[in-house]
């Protein structure tokens, strides 16, 4: 096998598991909806990836500055307070990433 015909394969492989991986939620949608571990992980996962992520990023964010994390952790104590207060999700962005906007200029 040449290495233009290693290649051409494998163009092809990758875009039939692609088109595979996204024709399965049309093609299996019915079956997926009814089931019991789908739904499940439809409830948990959203926040379970947005945990992870905030953590990955408050840890990674704490590193690069000499105050260590408090800033980090004051903007994401005033979006969680405003948003359990106003349940007004963009104000708490909004406030959230303003203050901690600031206390990192400063």
């Amino acid at each position: 096998m040449t290495d233009t015909d290693y290649v051409l394969i494998t163009i092809l492989l990758m875009g039939a598991v692609t088109l595979g991986l996204r024709a399965l939620p049309f093609i299996a949608g019915h079956w997926l909806r009814r089931h019991a571990l789908v739904q499940k992980l439809g409830d948990t996962l959203p926040l379970s990836i947005m945990v992870l992520l905030l953590v990955d990023t408050l840890a990674g964010q704490a590193r690069q500055h000499a105050f260590g994390p408090w800033p980090e952790l004051l903007a994401v104590a005033v979006v969680m307070l405003l948003q359990w207060r106003t349940r007004q999700t963009l104000l708490s962005i909004v406030a959230g990433t303003a203050l901690y906007m600031v206390l990192r200029a400063l």
